[in-house]
């Protein structure tokens, strides 16, 4: 995949597929105002028990099917992030996508491929948090520096999904975003707004790849050329 993608006209065909949802936004808005109604802040903090609680059920709500514990039962979930939080929680970085340094990205794949083996549920069925749902809530916590993946994105552009790989997807994604705040002329603060979704730049790229392999790969995302992204755009 050429360096230089995504142009500008890309990210505005991905938004007009977002933007074609039924409630594209409203799990995230939801979070953040569950986040803010609890202290008034716009970060998670997972130190609060309310908002790991918060993070879980968005996390539920985008997909990942962590089973919520019993009345009685441990609360892996709760306990794994607590702990994982201790560990990174002050050391994960926090400027913008296209600011990280190789010392942020570094420290960002590591803090993932730790969140990712977090027992998540005990028992016959017991399963870590995985890497999909790792980089969504890495994202959350940081949705101005993180640009999150699936399976068929880091399967796609790299072929694994470890901490090494998640380093090499932040660093496409720092490659990416500069480019588009090049051709854009701006700081990326207005980006969003000019391919016409409320999210972050760093979301603005993950929802381009999400249209271009999770939905393209199975060719139901609708636009009138058919498969565009793969001419030249895949590799």
């Amino acid at each position: 995949m050429s360096d230089a993608l995504p142009p500008l006209a890309e990210l505005r065909r991905a938004a007009e597929v977002f933007n074609g949802f039924a409630n594209a936004d409203t799990s995230w808005l939801r979070l953040r105002k569950a986040v803010s109604d609890q202290n008034g802040l716009s970060a998670i903090d997972l130190s609060q028990p309310a908002h790991r609680t918060i993070l879980l059920r968005w996390l539920n709500s985008w997909g990942c099917r962590i089973r919520y514990p019993r009345d009685g039962e441990p609360a892996p979930f709760d306990e794994g992030v607590q702990a994982w939080w201790e560990t990174w929680g002050a050391t994960l970085p926090s400027v913008a996508l296209s600011d990280l340094t190789d010392a942020g990205i570094d420290t960002a794949a590591k803090a993932y491929a730790d969140l990712s083996g977090v027992v998540v549920s005990a028992g016959r069925a017991r399963r870590t948090l995985g890497p999909t749902a790792a980089a969504k809530a890495l994202y959350a916590l940081r949705p101005n520096t993180i640009m999150p993946w699936d399976a068929a994105i880091a399967a796609a552009l790299h072929g694994a999904r470890d901490g090494a790989a998640f380093g090499r997807h932040l660093r496409l994604g720092r490659d990416w975003a500069a480019a588009v705040i090049t051709e854009a002329g701006d700081d990326g603060e207005d980006i969003p707004a000019l391919v016409g979704r409320p999210v972050s730049l760093a979301k603005v790229l993950d929802e381009y790849l999400y249209v271009a392999f999770t939905m393209g790969a199975k060719g139901d995302w609708g636009t009138d050329s058919g498969e565009w992204w793969k001419n030249g755009n895949r590799g």
